[in-house]
């Protein structure tokens, strides 16, 4: 079991909400939120409201200002989701194109950089998650904007601003 606590301002300050599952809108709770403690679990945050806009991980720890560190500007946490603790083993197809058409590779551990292991130059479009919970990056090296991946059809990126990704990383225990 996941258990997060925002406050809306930095360093930890004004009101706080503590969280141990998703949520789907902290306005209810928070006017903002600027600050927050991992406490227990991995999560996805997001800038806007209904798991929407820009995301990122978060693991146990403390991030006193990560917006700046981010690089989200005058955006703060609007909705978040816990991540499942998964034990067992990582698998995923990925497409080189929508609707799981093209070339197809099955992926089983971390990849640095998909241009350098399987040499597609322009990505994938498309993948199964079959087993366990994966960070997608637009970038090589776990670089740039992310993505969460649980178990599930991704039939087509152009659902997540035409991203090409350009890297994964697997959610592991130890992260928790």
């Amino acid at each position: 079991m996941g258990r997060v606590i925002f406050y809306e301002d930095r360093n930890f300050q004004g009101r706080s909400y503590e969280c141990s599952g998703d949520c789907s809108d902290m306005s209810t709770y928070l006017s903002r939120c600027h600050s927050c403690r991992v406490e227990s679990g991995c999560w996805m945050v997001y800038d806007h409201p209904n798991y929407m806009g820009n995301q990122y991980f978060m693991r146990r720890g403390e991030y006193a200002d990560y917006m700046n560190m981010w690089g989200w500007g005058n955006n703060c946490i609007r909705s978040c989701r816990m991540i499942p603790m998964y034990r067992g083993h990582y698998k995923m197809r990925v497409y080189e194109r929508d609707n799981f058409m093209g070339q197809m590779m099955e992926v089983m551990d971390d990849c640095d950089s998909f241009m350098d292991r399987y040499h597609w130059s322009s990505g994938f479009m498309s993948c199964h998650v079959m087993d366990g919970h994966w960070l997608m990056y637009e970038h090589p090296h776990y670089r740039g904007r992310m993505w969460y991946f649980g178990p599930g059809e991704y039939r087509s990126f152009r659902d997540y601003d035409g991203m090409r990704f350009m890297s994964m990383r697997r959610i592991m225990d130890s992260w928790y």
